[in-house]
């Protein structure tokens, strides 16, 4: 990304504490190609403004709980990238991300400018995704999974796998991944005391317990690494 003039970034490095928990400054001088001591400079440029930016040593940046900003302006190209995304999802095989993301789309959109909404209205009549031409529905249970994944929260699925096998699990959701327009989830088994890949259109039913379970450690690009080297070594062992 080119260098932005400094009112643009100061309202650029606003917007990213908004939308995240913790803000590191290497990663915002990565991110608008100006150096670790120039974002210093900014955040202190926006506390003096009066924002509430806090300092976690060792961790970042954060802005106080409960502080909110007035609602944010989207460029047009902005307001384009997400009708385009609004027609991608709404394709998607799961109803409870088509309902999520259209309810937060609304949202987003009562904050376009009446000029904006005249250009996304025509945008939207001219786009068109051809996959999935009947809009067909396969599962409902991605926003439950999600939410499991993001509580650590132990959960209960009755399961027919790829072969047939229909079995009831609990399991501790992981990850979510998306190939050949199927959801995938990543899950360690309790069953098979291992972690498993398990298809979301798959699971017949999905209860979320009370019980949590301690994060795992490691992070996606870790699990996959792994699978890389176990199927390597047995090409023929079943992933669920």
């Amino acid at each position: 990304m080119k260098n932005k003039p400094r009112i643009s970034r100061l309202t650029a490095i606003l917007t990213q504490l908004q939308a995240k928990k913790i803000v590191t400054a290497t990663d915002l001088a990565a991110k608008y190609n100006v150096s670790v001591r120039t974002i210093y400079r900014d955040i202190r440029t926006l506390e003096a403004s009066g924002i509430p930016v806090f300092t976690e040593e060792g961790k970042g940046y954060s802005l106080m709980e409960g502080y909110n900003l007035p609602p944010v302006m989207f460029s047009e190209e902005e307001a384009n990238a997400l009708i385009t995304a609004e027609h991608l999802i709404s394709k998607n095989k799961d109803k409870s991300l088509v309902e999520n993301y259209q309810s937060a789309i609304t949202k987003i959109k009562s904050v376009f400018r009446s000029s904006q909404k005249e250009k996304i209205d025509l945008l939207s009549e001219r786009i068109a995704f051809r996959y999935n031409p009947k809009n067909e529905i396969t599962s409902t249970n991605l926003a439950k999974i999600q939410s499991a994944i993001t509580n650590f929260q132990l959960t209960q699925i009755a399961y027919n796998s790829i072969g047939g096998e229909f079995t009831k699990r609990v399991i501790e959701p992981f990850a979510l991944y998306s190939t050949n327009e199927n959801w995938l989830l990543v899950a360690y088994c309790r069953l098979r005391k291992n972690f498993r890949v398990f298809r979301i259109d798959y699971i017949e039913s999905i209860t979320l317990l009370h019980e949590h379970f301690p994060p795992h450690e490691m992070t996606l690009q870790e699990y996959f690494e792994e699978c890389v080297k176990k199927i390597s070594n047995t090409p023929d062992k079943p992933l669920t």
